[in-house]
Formats: structure tokens, sequence, C-alpha cells
């Protein structure tokens, strides 16, 4: 399934996106975001900024500026939240725009051993602390 662009919640400013995750930064060839839903502690998405359905539509130079993109998030996300792992999901079944999930996965936190939940529904945060997050996730990018 491939997505107007004109309609795409990465590619224009979208209610639905607004409603899950706050933006952290843009990258070289992306945009970071935050999910508001908190069950794996700093979970942030990665995407593509522009409209391209898939990593194989990538040119190398593009797709290895992209992963780039994706490694100093998670790099990011390591040093602030110092997860046991993070898991990437690549999932556009239904909104067909290349972006990545990325869920810290912490030994005795939720899910551990398995597959992340696509929203849990269970863990939400006041204004300050997605700030924060946010500030120190951005101080992390900023220093690599």
């Amino acid at each position: 399934m491939y997505s107007d662009p004109k309609e795409c919640i990465y590619c224009t400013k979208h209610d639905a996106r607004e409603a899950i995750m706050l933006p952290i930064c843009d990258l070289r060839v992306s945009r970071a975001f935050l999910f508001k839903e908190q069950t794996y502690r700093g979970r942030c998405l990665v995407a593509y900024k522009g409209h391209v359905n898939d990593l194989n539509e990538l040119s190398a130079e593009e797709r290895n500026a992209f992963m780039d993109d994706v490694t100093t998030v998670t790099r990011a996300m390591q040093k602030v939240f110092n997860p046991e792992k993070i898991n990437y999901g690549a999932y556009s079944d239904k909104l067909s725009h290349l972006h990545f999930h990325l869920a810290p996965k912490y030994v005795d936190g939720p899910d551990y051993g398995g597959t992340f939940q696509m929203n849990p529904g269970k863990v939400y945060l006041t204004d300050a602390e997605y700030k924060e997050i946010i500030d120190k996730l951005n101080n992390e990018i900023a220093h690599q």
C-alpha cells in the first residue's frame, strides 16, 4: 500500500502524529520523535524526511545517511536511558513512509525477551517530563 504524501503523518503537520508523538529534532535526512506512550522508557521514532515507502528505494548514500540518523538517535537513547537493548521496528503495512520505531528494553521491564507492543496505552508523562527527556536526547545528539 502506497500512501499519499499529502495525507502522510510524517510529511505534513498532522493531528494523528501530534496525538501520539512529540518532535525531538531534525537530523541530516530524517526527523526524530518521542512517543507520548512511554511503557518502553525513551521510545522514539525516526522518519525519513522524503516520502519513500521502503529502505530499498533509497540510493546507497541516502540509505547510509538515514541509518546514520537512526544510529545517532539510538546512541543518544543509550546514554540517556541505558537500556539493555534497543529493539528496531520498521513496519509500514498501513502507513507507507520509511520510519523506524526504536524501543528501549530493560531486563525486568515490559516484554523483555519478546516483541514490543505498538501502543500499550499504559504510561504517559507530564509535559515537564517529556520536555526533560527531549532536552536530554537533544543534548546527546548535539554532542555526537
